[in-house]
């Protein structure tokens, strides 16, 4: 299996999963940073967790180049973009007029999040979420960190309050943070590097292997939770950090 060996620990608690692929994510770049660090620095909302535009946010301030492909279109219009997938000059003015047009709290959020992750050199991108657009990034050994629903990912119940209570009537999808650093062309199979343990694919481990077709499923579906992205996060060539040890198995 072609891809990356990337260490990644166990995420603290139940919502630090996005700043434990970020330390993850540097460690591989040899960028290494306590991961209790990397949670303090890390923005995170109100009821917990974050956003991959702060995750980018962080890396950029670190002097990381960062790519985001967003697929949630509830909080970006397609039309924002253009044919090749980039963000039109507009883009940003689009997001401060979406939050003056909607009185979502969350939404205005993320849309303000976005905004500084523009203004701070972040890029945004909105492709249409194939295999060959992980392959391309694992193919030159970039983990990607990949915000989705771990609801689906896990086949498992939605949940409901700041515990997290499996509940399959009143619960409600969950979104995660995971990296993905393997790809098999002939089975089609992810690795996954999950920060989440245990987790319900694999109790024991923080690495698997999953059916891409799900993966891009429980991405897609991660704009219920405002995830729905993937995130490409590599040292600018003025950082001068190195790319970890590739093309090895977990």
């Amino acid at each position: 299996m072609a891809g990356v060996h990337l260490e990644i620990q166990s995420q603290p608690n139940d919502t630090t999963c996005g700043p434990t692929c970020l330390q993850a994510v540097y460690g591989y770049f040899d960028d290494v940073l306590p991961l209790q660090q990397v949670i303090d620095e890390t923005v995170s909302l109100s009821e917990g967790g974050t956003l991959g535009s702060l995750l980018g946010q962080h890396a950029l301030a670190r002097g990381y180049d960062a790519t985001i492909y967003t697929f949630n279109v509830r909080v970006f219009d397609p039309t924002w973009f253009d044919e090749h997938g980039h963000g039109r000059p507009e883009l940003q003015d689009k997001l401060g007029q979406q939050v003056l047009a909607k009185d979502n709290p969350r939404l205005q959020y993320a849309c303000r999040s976005y905004q500084g992750f523009i203004e701070a050199g972040g890029k945004l991108r909105m492709k249409d979420l194939t295999r060959g657009l992980i392959r391309h990034y694992l193919n030159q050994s970039i983990p990607i960190i990949a915000g989705l629903s771990s609801t689906f990912l896990y086949r498992a119940k939605r949940e409901i309050g700041e515990d997290c209570t499996p509940d399959d009537i009143n619960g409600l999808p969950t979104g995660h943070f995971v990296v993905l650093c393997g790809y098999d062309r002939e089975t089609k199979m992810v690795r996954v590097a999950d920060p989440y343990l245990p987790n319900p694919i694999a109790p024991r481990d923080n690495y698997y292997v999953v059916d891409v077709d799900r993966v891009v499923c429980a991405i897609l579906l991660g704009a219920l939770t405002y995830d729905a992205n993937l995130m490409i996060f590599s040292p600018s060539k003025h950082k001068g950090l190195k790319r970890g040890d590739t093309h090895r198995g977990q």
